[in-house]
């Protein structure tokens, strides 16, 4: 049986970027596929230092789609976001990482199971591969990243972490 992948969209890479933790994706994964369009928006920002940073972490493999025109199909959506979802539907990915909320409603309705930045915080958590998910929310907060306070408090009640 072929290899189910997991498949992250840009936001993800950004968000474990700026908190230097993308190792955790390696650490819960093994691997994870990245469509062309996705490398191309995380270089985007700072081509030097992010793409010494893919080089360094094997385990994010750039992947091209069999058929380009699949990711056609995800109108309304990034590009980045479209190939992502095409390349899951191409692969039978296990798992998507996306955080664009009108992403991750496509990648549900088409049965994929998806899981967000602080989705991935939260797994880390749970396999003892971080001790605390609140720092990590506000630094992700001060890299730019929306989390509505919902999201925030919910993480924080899921991870024992309220005061």
């Amino acid at each position: 049986m072929p290899i189910q992948p997991v498949i992250s969209n840009n936001s993800p890479l950004v968000g474990l970027f700026g908190l230097n933790l993308l190792s955790l994706l390696r650490d819960l994964y093994t691997e994870v596929w990245i469509p062309r369009k996705v490398e191309e928006e995380f270089l985007r920002k700072d081509p030097i230092v992010r793409g010494e940073t893919l080089k360094n972490a094997p385990w994010i493999k750039t992947v091209d789609l069999t058929d380009p025109q699949t990711a056609a199909v995800y109108v309304g959506l990034h590009e980045g976001e479209a190939e992502a979802l095409a390349l899951a539907g191409e692969h039978d990915a296990r798992l998507i990482l996306l955080d664009e909320k009108k992403g991750r409603q496509k990648a549900k309705q088409i049965g994929l199971t998806v899981k967000g930045t602080v989705g991935v915080l939260q797994e880390a958590k749970e396999e003892g591969l971080i001790d605390v998910i609140k720092p990590l929310l506000i630094r992700l907060q001060a890299n730019g990243i929306h989390l509505s306070e919902s999201l925030i408090n919910d993480t924080l009640q899921d991870a024992g972490e309220t005061d």
